[in-house]
């Protein structure tokens, strides 16, 4: 059965076509699903009892089940869903003067290895359909009555991997007729998949692009990202160069500050190097100890140093805020330790 939530209006428009209904019936569909949030066809009463059958034979509305809800010293919410396949991820809510955040995961694992990364211990089974990234979003709103505001694609899994599906899912969280979150209210981040770079700079979406750069030197960031054996610093900096001229939007970059790896005053003049002249934001993060992790984060004293030195030089650089550490829900350290089966 086809997951109703998977499809965008448009494509939902075609699929009504094909079962000899009338295309319109595709927003009154979306009503019942984004606004009134109903979870079975029955529940559309203005709708024909026809179409409803027709809709009950070809369509399921998927609901996720919560298998685990943790909340941390902060108010840091993390969430085990379970996907209905035998197959969980993890989601985390996060609450800032300005609204909720979600981070929402867009694989059942990972392929990319990043060695500062817990999913890295997960093995990759699939990536999540369009419509299983947006039930994310459903369902912890669902669980806590509030309005999600922003959403990052920064959960289990390499966003830019699954390009199709998260792009997709991006056009129907912010389509006013579904979830109507702003395009530049959702962030991507990616650990540098270049030729998808290029391509997402073409589809006129005014989300943020995050990248994971984490180094400044090739040798430095292989061993911490095999994807930079792909697509080196050089590569992907042009990718990054050629989105901002095309979009006109801001990057920012994540960079987490490992102890006596990247954290020193020395990394900070390449990074300014790097980037100088560049329309971004540094967005630097204290690097979170993960199982058999090989980095520890670095002092406080090194992080605000590096900081300082960056935004000396011209280069807006922030440290982002910890949440959800106490319960395993900070950057880097979702990897989904339950299992269902």
């Amino acid at each position: 059965m086809k997951n109703i939530k998977d499809y965008s209006i448009e494509k939902l428009k075609e699929e009504l076509i094909k079962i000899n209904e009338k295309p319109y019936r595709a927003e009154q569909i979306y009503k019942w699903i984004y606004e009134e949030r109903v979870s079975n066809f029955d529940d559309m009463t203005n709708i024909s009892l026809a179409l409803r059958e027709k809709l009950k034979e070809t369509f399921t509305i998927k609901e996720f089940k919560i298998q685990k809800k943790q909340i941390a010293s902060d108010g840091t919410k993390k969430y085990l869903f379970d996907v209905l396949d035998g197959n969980a991820i993890e989601t985390v809510l996060m609450q800032y003067h300005h609204g909720y955040s979600i981070c929402v995961s867009s694989q059942i694992g990972c392929k990319m290895g990043c060695k500062f990364c817990a999913s890295t211990g997960i093995p990759f089974i699939r990536n999540l359909s369009s419509g299983e990234i947006i039930e994310q979003i459903m369902a912890v709103e669902r669980d806590e009555h509030v309005k999600i505001s922003n959403v990052v694609f920064m959960g289990i899994g390499e966003p830019l991997d699954n390009y199709e599906n998260v792009v997709n899912a991006i056009r129907i969280i912010n389509n006013p007729k579904a979830l109507n979150i702003g395009a530049r209210h959702i962030s991507i981040s990616t650990s540098g998949i270049v030729p998808k770079i290029y391509k997402l700079a073409e589809e006129n979406i005014q989300c943020t692009l995050s990248i994971s750069l984490h180094a400044t030197t090739n040798e430095q960031r292989s061993k911490m990202m095999p994807v930079n054996n792909t697509y080196n610093i050089e590569e992907l900096l042009k990718a990054c160069k050629d989105y901002i001229a095309k979009t006109n939007r801001r990057i920012s970059f994540e960079y987490a500050l490992a102890k006596e790896n990247n954290d020193n005053i020395e990394d900070a003049k390449r990074l300014t190097h790097l980037l100088k002249g560049m329309l971004c934001h540094v967005n630097l993060i204290p690097i979170n100890k993960i199982e058999n992790g090989e980095f520890t984060k670095s002092s406080n004293e090194n992080i605000m140093k590096f900081r300082d030195y960056l935004n000396d030089h011209g280069i807006v650089a922030t440290i982002r805020r910890e949440l959800g550490s106490d319960i395993d829900a900070a950057c880097g350290q979702l990897r989904r330790k339950e299992s269902l089966g």
